[in-house]
């Protein structure tokens, strides 16, 4: 009851007119700045921190309290337009997403991630409202042995699921692996496979993979085979359908919001790098359950499902996240840590005592994340027709738009020139992979998990003394490889019926 007074004291706060007026401008600001390639909500409350010392604290938090959903579903938006996801955590969201917009149902899609981010973070932030004071429990549980066991189970697990053939998984996993291991070695301070190059010495950002096999991959497949399609219309798609939900697709989607958002919820506290861990993990239940179930769409026309699981897992992850940042101090995702350090630009510092000295602040924040999905909701839901008319472009007007911004995109991140030969390198293999059927998404959960695994890895068996039966030393870690080695064999299994079913039909039509 402690918890519903003080909210309802933070919505009193939340709801004047200046304050709301501050939440629309970070809702409009922070999609705005998510729907740009590189971008996303951790850049937007960068850019925006200065400007905020002319408000009060109050103000400043409710408006990035919007911003912080906002660029999540500006992520979303470009990633099912344009196949070009502004940030990592839109990836899963994007598979499905674009191929809705490519058979002309970008408004439908982007309905249902608008709902999804209003579920999932709606949800998150409820159960933070409550859950607060026990969120130091579930983060301390976890050492370097179970964020390795959590990372390999992410690697196995997407990459025997999401392939229709596990060695192709298994191989697009390598490929992101060895990705991982361009640039200076953290433990030993080598090179590693920099060729001498400066510019590779913190690696390859995860942003030019990303864009290098979505955006760049696709506009040169699609190229390729431009001689073959001369038939279709110059569009790629007919952007206009309604984005609301009917009877039929609500059922189909609020299973799929609700297993999602389970995935989100204990991730925002485990500092895993951000919600690219859930939303895989949401995406590949939803292909498994569409393999079940044979459902047609899922993999060529594109099915609700795969954009309803990862865009709820995405913004409920964001929501406990925040939820670890106010009670714990602990920044789960980039998002969190800017809002750490602003935070710390205000002389506040978030952990235990917060709720108790900053009350004032902190449930007016709370409050906001609650009134700021709503705007979004409200304000992206009517218009994403209006966003899905961007598919009514020429589609080589728009193929060469996507690369420009993918282009400037990445070169205002690091001001590289290697960076863009790096971009169009990995577009090619981009367009191998599409030729050979390797599925993308082995390929960037290794990138972004592949540098943490590394370092867990180290880390356990540093303290160990090289012991490797440190890494099934505790409950969590068995559980974990338990659970892996259960998906592994489940998905062979399915895998080696759908061949000899195939095989059946083979036969039979001869």
């Amino acid at each position: 009851m402690d918890q519903l007074t003080s909210l309802l004291g933070g919505f009193s706060v939340a709801l004047e007119p200046i304050n709301l007026l501050w939440l629309l401008i970070g809702a409009v600001l922070g999609t705005a700045v998510g729907v740009l390639p590189g971008l996303g909500s951790a850049m937007a409350v960068a850019l925006l921190l200065p400007v905020t010392f002319a408000l009060d604290p109050t103000g400043a938090f409710i408006m990035f309290a919007s911003i912080y959903f906002g660029g999540l579903f500006g992520d979303s938006t470009a990633g099912i337009l344009l196949n070009t996801p502004g940030n990592s955590s839109a990836i899963a969201t994007t598979f499905e997403g674009h191929r809705m917009a490519r058979d002309g149902r970008a408004a439908k899609a982007l309905g249902t991630s608008a709902i999804g981010a209003f579920i999932g973070g709606t949800i998150a932030t409820t159960a933070v409202v409550f859950l607060a004071p026990y969120l130091a429990t579930v983060a301390s549980l976890f050492g370097p042995a179970e964020y390795f066991a959590l990372a390999a189970f992410a690697f196995v697990a997407i990459s025997s699921v999401v392939a229709e053939s596990v060695v192709r998984g298994l191989t697009a996993l390598g490929l992101g692996l060895l990705i991982t291991l361009v640039g200076i070695d953290q433990a030993s301070g080598a090179q590693r496979f920099t060729m001498g190059a400066p510019a590779l010495f913190d690696g390859i950002s995860i942003i030019v993979v990303t864009l290098g096999l979505l955006a760049i991959g696709e506009v040169l497949y699609v190229g390729s085979r431009i001689r073959r399609e001369r038939s279709r219309t110059g569009t790629l798609a007919i952007g206009g359908g309604s984005p609301f939900l009917r009877g039929a697709e609500w059922r189909k989607a609020l299973p799929a919001f609700l297993r999602g958002t389970s995935f989100g919820l204990p991730f925002g506290v485990i500092p895993v790098g951000g919600s690219e861990v859930p939303t895989f993990l949401a995406y590949g239940t939803e292909k498994r359950l569409a393999q079940r179930r044979r459902d047609p769409d899922f993999g060529t026309r594109g099915a609700i499902q795969g954009v309803a699981g990862p865009e709820a897992a995405g913004n409920a992850t964001a929501g406990t996240a925040m939820g670890a940042l106010l009670a714990l101090g602990l920044p789960t995702s980039a998002t969190a840590a800017m809002m750490l350090a602003a935070f710390q630009q205000y002389g506040m510092q978030p952990g235990p005592l917060l709720f108790e000295r900053s009350a004032d602040l902190v449930w007016p924040l709370i409050a906001s994340l609650f009134l700021g999905l709503v705007i979004l909701l409200v304000l992206n839901l009517p218009f994403a027709a209006v966003w899905a008319k961007l598919l009514v472009i020429p589609r080589h007007y728009l193929y060469a738009g996507i690369t420009v911004v993918a282009m400037l995109g990445v070169y205002a991140i690091a001001s590289s020139t290697l960076d863009l030969w790096l971009l169009l390198a990995i577009g090619v293999i981009g367009v191998v992979m599409r030729r050979f059927e390797i599925p993308l998404a082995p390929v960037l959960i290794a990138a972004i998990l592949g540098p943490l695994a590394e370092t867990e890895l180290r880390r356990a068996l540093a303290v160990s003394e090289g012991d490797p039966s440190v890494l099934v030393g505790s409950p969590i870690t068995v559980v974990l490889y338990a659970v892996m080695a259960a998906a592994v064999a489940i998905s062979a299994v399915q895998h080696l019926r759908h061949a000899r079913r195939d095989a059946r039909q083979r036969v039979g039509a001869r």
